[in-house]
């Protein structure tokens, strides 16, 4: 299975929707607070401070531009909505990285600005359950190889390959449901250790992993494996 730091950093890296939260610092509507706290760009460094592209007048550059001793705590938030329509809601999991914000001068294009988070705590709360990361073990992760092509295999496999995937619960022998006592069978999410089916009635809900026999590196593997699957179903 993934590791907490792992998924984290998957979720850091990918297009998941994040937002920028410094106690004491907000705009003066609602409405400006969701267009200026939210990045424009992120993506992680060596060491495993996060940069954050922001407008040049957005709140967050503002405080980081004027904090003293270059230390404004922050939260860096990130959601994970599902590509596909999911039972009981589309939100899979969501990561808090909380550190120190300070803003990177001269490098971002003009009207933009870098800002960098120095990460001191990480908390994921996902399909896999809530965990606390170590700090250190976010800084060494990968994201998942799959991660940037995750929302269209979902939505190719749900539009593509339903009755195969609702055959799948055949491999759960009588641990699992009867696909047939289901009324949706949807896949929900898919990394390179396996894929989670979830199966639903309006009254019930019941997730199932079918794991690879190893981690897959890339679509083409993924492809190999996932008709591996299908053919296991059909025996």
């Amino acid at each position: 299975m993934p590791s907490a730091a792992e998924r984290t950093r998957t979720l850091v890296q990918g297009t998941c929707s994040g937002a920028l939260l410094i106690p004491g610092h907000s705009p003066a509507t609602p409405d400006s607070l969701a267009e200026r706290l939210t990045p424009q760009a992120r993506t992680v460094g060596r060491d495993g401070e996060v940069y954050l592209v922001l407008p040049a007048d957005a709140a967050a550059v503002r405080a980081a531009t004027h904090a003293q001793d270059d230390e404004l705590s922050a939260v860096l938030e990130l959601v994970d909505v599902a590509p596909v329509a999911l039972p009981g809601g589309r939100i899979r999991g969501r990561a808090l990285l909380g550190g120190w914000l300070t803003s990177v001068p001269g490098v971002a294009e003009p009207g933009r600005m870098l800002l960098r988070l120095e990460v001191g705590e990480v908390r994921i709360e996902d399909l896999w359950g809530a965990d606390g990361v170590d700090v250190e073990d976010f800084a060494r992760a990968e994201p998942d190889p799959l991660g940037a092509h995750e929302g269209e295999l979902l939505q190719h496999l749900c539009a593509g390959h339903g009755d195969q995937v609702r055959r799948l619960s055949s491999l759960l022998g009588d641990r699992g449901p009867r696909a047939e006592r289901y009324d949706r069978v949807v896949p929900v999410a898919l990394d390179r250790f396996g894929l989670r089916v979830r199966f639903s009635t309006e009254d019930d809900c019941f997730d199932a992993r079918f794991e690879f026999p190893r981690p897959v590196r890339d679509v083409h593997g993924l492809r190999r494996e996932m008709h591996r699957l299908f053919e296991a179903a059909m025996e």
